[in-house]
């Protein structure tokens, strides 16, 4: 069993199995390969119940029993994942790493992701004895290999890492943070091209304790994540296998958690990727990887194998995992960490939002005016020239453009694209003419309307919106309806809910910065209504009335100090905390602030997703959105929800809509990423 660091826990899954005797196993293994077909229950039992350590002792003794090699006899009996997974728990961790990383360099084409996973995410040590199992499990040399099937910045980076001589976590000087910093952002940000060998040499030989205050100090002099300039300046296998060394030094079980996350969403499940983790980690940092995985995905690892694995290989990898946190309800120290450096980064970043629509260059109304109504007269109706005149002008244009219609065909255009378009394209297009708090508030409506409430889409809009982006829709609301957006909500939702939503629909959010203080004070208002506060206070009525407050009217930096301070003051995450003891749209409208503080396009990017995933589309929720951040932060969505889902929306909307609707959605989207 991996030894943890001296004064460190350890977090593995797998452990030394108490009584262990290597002969008695090794004859059971013989027994249950023995004869016509293998006991592969037994296997199983036995092999993912002791750690690596025993195991390499059993293969001796099955060697010196039977004079036959175990390895060689597992894979004749077994076959598949279950075979894979069974045969890499038997290597030493180092020559598993060495097979991964010769099938990853083996036959036509090379697995990046393979090589940039492991190389990323190794200790000095585990580095070192990979190279040295590689020579001797295949007599080559691996950087000789690597070389020979790798090019470019990518291949120099895989050398540094190779080299395993990256500086102790103890050697930190500040000055040279500093350094650091200004060389980074002169490599990137203010040079015409990229030095990308200044990004080489200090990400790849840097300490880990020393780079991350580097980070730190690179937002707060820049106002970018160091992994934005690397996306921006940097591209490729490059990029990727940089990003991979930000994510490991930063936290490298929330990079395993990551990566088993894409490993087993959406249709079919990258096994390689999925064993490979699963062993690897199992005797350094599962339990760490376990909780994130928990924290970030709001479902724990166990459950997702179970349900995305099948029959002895899904039983052997929920043995590794070790247990089911949905059911343990535990929070680890390591999430909390992670939680923290979450709102850390949200409360310095200055983010740049854009949206994917612009104002159209030689905007022509009248022009536009024509060909509209060309498009429309007559047999047919041309809904290419629909689609791209109206998606490639503002909202400001179009309102030109539906006056000039007026002016010069004494028609009104709404009322002529209603009757030429139909189903989700004319939901689509007609939304996108509508002047943005006269769209907000026709949503509000419908929302409303009719037996039932939407009431994830009076969130979605009274929790996102900005004081002035809500002044406005209550204005329209009340010229369009001829009724207070105030008493709308007051008739259709009740209790703590309706207090929330007419709380957000008053547009009073303090616009300042934070007070520590307050924030604290806060802080601790949270802990004791979420019931984990160690010396509760106040009585429940007026406690709920604060809570509300702060999550209704503080301004997003001060509420981002709060939630710091939460995990401070508790060691949990105010999200995932509300998610446990809150319930039903309570629950959910507090978990919409709460996101939408602390990164706001991610919050869309999450429902765009949900919008798309599984059997059907919500083409509701799908086309509110495109529609409404079109001009606001679509862009940034978009690199959101490429990084967190591993394709881009492009391919979402291409892979889940159709015909025209689609066309429409693309060209709002603006851009494959």
């Amino acid at each position: 069993m991996a030894k943890p660091a001296q004064g460190t826990k350890y977090r593995g899954s797998i452990h030394d199995f108490p009584d262990f005797d290597p002969s008695r196993d090794a004859e059971a293994l013989y027994t249950a390969m023995k004869g016509f077909g293998s006991d592969k229950e037994a296997i199983l039992e036995l092999i993912t119940s002791r750690s690596n350590r025993q195991r390499q002792e059993i293969c001796q003794s099955y060697k010196s029993l039977y004079g036959k090699d175990l390895i060689a006899d597992l894979k004749y009996e077994l076959t598949g994942k279950f075979e894979r997974l069974i045969v890499g728990l038997m290597r030493p961790l180092a020559y598993c790493d060495a097979k991964e990383i010769k099938d990853a360099i083996s036959g036509i084409g090379t697995d990046e992701k393979c090589l940039i996973e492991i190389l990323a995410s190794r200790t000095n040590e585990q580095i070192h004895q990979l190279v040295a199992a590689y020579k001797d499990a295949y007599e080559r040399d691996l950087e000789a290999d690597i070389i020979g099937d790798t090019s470019g910045h990518f291949q120099k980076m895989l050398v540094v890492l190779l080299q395993g001589t990256r500086e102790a976590d103890d050697v930190v000087s500040e000055d040279l943070v500093q350094q650091d910093v200004q060389d980074l952002y002169e490599a990137g940000e203010l040079k015409w091209g990229t030095d990308e060998a200044q990004f080489i040499y200090i990400l790849g030989n840097r300490s880990k304790q020393h780079l991350r205050l580097v980070f730190d100090e690179y937002l707060k002099t820049t106002g970018k994540p160091i992994e934005a300039s690397i996306r921006g300046e940097l591209s490729g296998d490059f990029e990727k296998l940089m990003l991979a060394v930000v994510k490991c030094i930063r936290s490298t079980p929330e990079y395993f958690a990551e990566r088993l996350f894409k490993a087993m969403k959406g249709l079919g499940t990258r096994d390689n990727t999925l064993i490979r983790i699963m062993v690897s980690r199992s005797e350094l940092d599962m339990l760490d990887i376990r909780e994130i995985f928990r924290t970030k995905y709001e479902k724990s690892l166990y459950s997702m194998i179970k349900n995305d694995t099948s029959g002895e290989y899904k039983r052997a990898l929920l043995k590794l995992c070790g247990g089911d946190d949905d059911a343990a309800g535990q929070f680890f120290p390591e999430a909390a960490q992670v939680a923290y450096q979450m709102w850390e980064l949200s409360a310095v970043a200055r983010v740049e939002l854009k949206g994917t629509v612009r104002p159209a260059d030689n905007f022509n109304p009248d022009a536009d005016a024509k060909a509209l109504r060309k498009a429309m007269k007559g047999l047919g109706t041309d809904e290419d020239t629909i689609i791209d005149i109206i998606t490639h002008r503002s909202n400001a244009q179009r309102q030109q453009i539906r006056q000039t219609f007026k002016s010069h065909f004494g028609r009104d255009l709404m009322a002529d694209l209603k009757s030429e378009i139909s189903g989700d394209l004319a939901r689509l297009i007609l939304g996108l003419m509508m002047p943005p708090a006269h769209y907000d508030a026709k949503q509000l409506k419908k929302a409303m309307e009719g037996a039932g409430t939407d009431e994830k889409a009076l969130i979605e809009i009274l929790a996102t919106r900005t004081n002035a982006e809500i002044r406005a829709i209550c204005e329209a609301y009340k010229e369009d309806y001829h009724k207070s957006l105030e008493d709308a909500l007051s008739s259709d939702t009740s209790g703590h809910f309706k207090r929330i939503l007419i709380s957000l629909a008053q547009g009073n959010r303090e616009e300042g910065g934070e007070d520590r203080d307050q924030a604290r004070e806060d802080a601790q208002v949270a802990a004791e209504i979420l019931e984990i506060a160690d010396t509760p206070s106040g009585d429940k009525t007026s406690l709920e009335t604060r809570f509300m407050t702060i999550l209704c009217t503080r301004s997003y930096q001060h509420l981002r100090r709060v939630f710091q301070e939460f995990v401070k003051m508790t060691n949990y995450d105010v999200e995932h905390t509300i998610k446990k003891e809150m319930s039903g749209d309570v629950r959910d409208v507090f978990v919409a602030i709460v996101q939408s503080v602390k990164n706001k396009p991610l919050f869309f990017a999450d429902k765009l997703y949900k919008s798309m995933k599984g059997a059907g589309t919500d083409e509701k929720t799908l086309t509110r959105i495109m529609i409404s951040r079109s001009e606001i932060d679509l862009l940034n969505i978009r690199r959101e929800f490429i990084e967190k889902y591993d394709k881009s929306l492009h391919q979402a909307i291409e892979g889940d809509t159709s015909g025209d609707f689609l066309k429409a959605l693309l060209a709002i989207c603006g851009g494959e990423d």
